[in-house]
């Protein structure tokens, strides 16, 4: 069961005893948490019904006794155990969830970690409340993710400036959230993202970018290449080379999927390789000009380079001369 699907749930009033938030990602466990604690119970209910408790000091005994208690004033009572991954006898807890009482809702989070599944409390759990496992997300599934918050925003956003913001902030769910109400506050009565908008309240570059290094490589572009990497040498924090390397990994080994394709259809190929078809025509440029031998070869040098930026092979030599010396060989 999906955090959305819990949190719909909760908004009609239906609830289970127990619900326990694991995991990788922090995002979704944050937002369960969060709606628990501020809207499970109207503001009144909460001054008498709401008990939050945190793994670092919380005392199992404690716990359960607020548990065990019953409501005052209203229909059911919130306690919740904040991270519990910190509290060294949680699996004590075990007597209560064994029999929890109906009007209590016992909301858990254990961030960065899982129950041993083959254990009895991990089988408790998942029989007398709700148990949800989170996992990172995957880079590839970020714009899809991101384009779907927007329009639960009310907001829509050009292809070219969901790349910037994607590329830009990489897989930190809360941090996009946070970005996306600052443009939204920024926007005021508009409800369009462009690529401008990003460039200007969030500070990232719509024309020296990772994004807009991998389409100068696509077209074989030397000096636009080397005029962008000399802008991130000049403002190191704009793209550090341990996130340019991946992504233009990532845009090659997408290049290299284009040969496998048993269509000349731009869509259906943009379905196969993940990609947005408005810029499917950097990947068909890059895969004619390249060839397949290139492509092979962009890959292998991608990889060696990845190493060099850690030292391996290579000790003393700056990123943009990394970048500089590698495209070079990419192009040539």
């Amino acid at each position: 069961m999906s955090v959305d699907k819990i949190i719909n749930d909760w908004k009609k009033k239906s609830f289970k005893p127990i619900y326990w938030f694991e995991g990788e990602e922090e995002f979704f466990i944050d937002k369960a948490i969060e709606y628990a604690e501020h809207h499970i119970l109207s503001e009144s209910e909460a001054s008498f019904n709401l008990s939050v408790f945190y793994g670092k000091d919380a005392n199992w005994p404690d716990i359960i006794n607020a548990c065990k208690r019953y409501p005052m004033f209203a229909e059911r009572q919130v306690v919740l155990l904040k991270e519990a991954q910190q509290m060294r006898d949680v699996e004590k807890l075990e007597s209560y969830i064994d029999n929890p009482l109906s009007s209590t809702i016992f909301v858990v989070s254990y961030k960065d970690k899982k129950l041993d599944a083959r254990k009895k409390f991990a089988k408790l759990v998942k029989e007398k409340g709700v148990l949800v496992s989170t996992k990172k997300m995957y880079d590839k599934e970020l714009p899809q993710w991101t384009q779907e918050l927007l329009q639960t925003k009310g907001l829509t956003i050009t292809p070219k400036g969901l790349a910037l913001l994607v590329d830009h902030i990489g897989n930190d769910l809360t941090r996009i959230e946070n970005e996306i109400d600052k443009l939204s506050v920024n926007l005021g009565k508009r409800t369009s993202i462009t690529e401008d908008d990003i460039e200007k309240y969030i500070g990232v570059s719509k024309d020296f970018n990772v994004f807009e290094l991998q389409a100068a490589l696509a077209a074989k572009d030397l000096s636009r290449s080397i005029r962008i990497i000399q802008y991130f040498e000049a403002n190191p924090k704009a793209a550090p080379i341990q996130l340019v390397l991946p992504s233009l990994y990532s845009f090659f080994s997408k290049v290299f999927m284009v040969f496998g394709a048993n269509t000349q259809d731009e869509r259906a190929i943009a379905t196969a390789i993940g990609v947005n078809p408005f810029f499917m025509k950097d990947y068909l440029q890059a895969a004619k000009l390249y060839s397949y031998p290139g492509v092979e070869k962009a890959l292998l040098l991608l990889h060696n380079y990845n190493l060099k930026s850690v030292g391996v092979g290579s000790i003393g030599t700056d990123d943009a001369s990394l970048l500089k010396e590698m495209v070079v060989k990419i192009m040539s």
